[in-house]
């Protein structure tokens, strides 16, 4: 069985990834979108993990609120993500400046 260690050490390098891939590739919208779903499903990695160690399940019930954010983000991410393609032919954050104020 596997022990607290190994889940949060799995968790770390998710989210580790995630920052790595925020920071490292700043020109696609969509891969930005896909680091920040990575990062928190690390998040939700340690809620599942504390809450099963622990043996108390109000972190299982954050995840099902994570989830239904994230989802929701997706969405509305990906529908902003579509209209900005269409108008500009482009999904390179350098190049979508249209939302300066």
């Amino acid at each position: 069985m596997l022990g607290l260690t190994q889940y949060l050490i799995l968790s770390a390098l998710l989210f580790s990834i995630s920052v790595a891939g925020i920071f490292l590739n700043r020109k696609n919208v969509l891969l930005l979108l896909m680091c920040i779903e990575l990062m928190l499903l690390a998040v939700n990695f340690n809620f599942i993990a504390f809450s099963r160690f622990l043996g108390d399940t109000s972190g299982q019930v954050f995840v099902f609120f994570i989830l239904t954010v994230a989802a929701a983000e997706a969405a509305i991410g990906l529908a902003i993500l579509i209209v900005l393609f269409r108008s500009k032919r482009t999904i390179n954050v350098e190049d979508l400046d249209v939302m300066k104020g």
